[in-house]
């Protein structure tokens, strides 16, 4: 069987096992994310996307990571306190993973797989960098750190 991205689950914040399975049918936008990072502040635009859109099929999934800079040093639980105080976050947040390299989470693997970055690259090269995700699991694009929750709009209104 080949794999797709409903056949991956991660752990939430609060250490349950979610499988991805239950976002079937959705339009993703997966995110790994830090909170003392340049970009933090896109956690906005990402809510901003997420409250637009939830209700026609769009999830927002953020996998906090500490490989950039240790710019994730808390722990979970913490990471949700500092989400939910600053940017009042109520899409689904994730344990924080490992995005490269040997420890890798599976399905950061298989998103790099899928969407290489520039010149081919498999690695992530910084927090926030964002997959979209069809609703039938085929993951349709890669964007940038730099590239704004709101520039991707226009693509995850067509996908919905």
């Amino acid at each position: 069987m080949t794999s797709t991205i409903y056949t991956f689950s991660a752990d939430d914040y609060a250490g349950n096992t979610q499988s991805l399975y239950q976002f079937k049918n959705k339009v993703l936008l997966i995110v790994n994310t830090a909170s003392a990072c340049g970009f933090t502040p896109q956690y906005q635009g990402l809510q901003a996307l997420y409250d637009k859109y939830k209700d026609q099929g769009l999830e927002v999934l953020a996998f906090p990571c500490n490989q950039f800079r240790q710019q994730e040093k808390a722990n979970s639980q913490e990471i949700k306190q500092f989400c939910d105080l600053n940017f009042n976050i109520r899409f689904p947040l994730f344990a924080k993973i490992a995005v490269n390299g040997p420890d890798a989470h599976p399905l950061y693997k298989y998103l790099k797989e899928q969407a290489p970055g520039l010149l081919g690259s498999r690695n992530i090269k910084w927090n926030f960098t964002k997959f979209l995700v069809a609703r039938d699991g085929t993951v349709v694009d890669r964007y940038a750190p730099f590239t704004k929750p709101e520039a991707i709009e226009g693509d995850i209104k067509k996908l919905l």
